[in-house]
């Protein structure tokens, strides 16, 4: 039961003043949310066009300044298709890598998950399973019953919370009928982001918070950056025990 930060994700500069988006501002960055209570980090790297990007020189720098910064501290990368846009650059990227990751997030919803899920595993890298729908839960039974995965990291991304609560409900139940027992990282995006953290707590489930699922601390306000949502999150949690 851990809250990890998400601390850019897919956004743009403009999203937050405070959106780290080079490799040492990342490391900064992931320094304060550690100390804020961030038991991990998960990082999209930027090239130096300040793109996304998986290519082994983004790659390797951003993971590099995030150790440095935060020894100790387990650090997570996406492999969203939409980085590379490209299957074939997506392997060849993650096959370059020299800096590894402890574990990336693969999308179930995307046609190479289990490519990028297989090479993950040839360089030792661990899995997060994004399961964003009932069907992307499906298709992680039918691939490998989600037997060899790090976790399983059910993001929902529906605004109205009835709906995004009933869909987080039927990725569990497939879950569970498979009788898979992987840890689950439950967490919203924007309008929901709140409401599922407090579900993950009362649940005993990890969470995660950050400039990439929205920038609003519990009042409505907005967030000074990836610490402070990181310290509302962790004082929900602490509240919970």
């Amino acid at each position: 039961m851990i809250v990890q930060t998400c601390i850019n994700g897919a956004r743009g500069a403009e999203f937050h003043p405070q959106l780290p988006l080079g490799a040492d501002a990342m490391a900064r960055d992931g320094a304060a949310s550690v100390t804020a209570g961030a038991a991990e980090l998960h990082a999209h790297a930027r090239g130096l066009d300040g793109r996304e990007s998986l290519a082994p020189a983004a790659m390797d720098a951003t993971v590099l300044a995030l150790r440095r910064a935060c020894p100790g501290t387990l650090i997570g990368v996406s492999t969203g298709a939409w980085i590379e846009n490209d299957d074939q650059r997506t392997l060849a990227a993650i096959a370059g890598w020299r800096e590894l990751p402890d574990y990336a997030s693969v999308n179930l919803s995307e046609a190479a998950a289990p490519l990028v899920m297989e090479s993950l595993r040839q360089r030792g890298i661990g899995i997060e399973a994004g399961l964003a729908s009932i069907a992307d839960a499906e298709r992680l039974v039918s691939l490998d019953h989600g037997g060899r995965v790090l976790r399983i990291l059910i993001e929902i991304s529906e605004q109205t919370l009835d709906e995004a609560f009933a869909i987080a409900n039927g990725i569990e139940k497939v879950l569970q009928r498979a009788g898979i027992r992987r840890s689950i990282l439950l967490h919203g995006e924007n309008a929901t982001v709140w409401p599922f953290v407090e579900r993950a707590a009362r649940r005993k489930l990890s969470t995660r918070v950050g400039l990439e699922d929205g920038k609003e601390l519990p009042d409505g306000t907005t967030a000074s950056g990836n610490a402070a949502l990181t310290a509302s999150a962790v004082a929900i949690f602490r509240a919970g025990r």
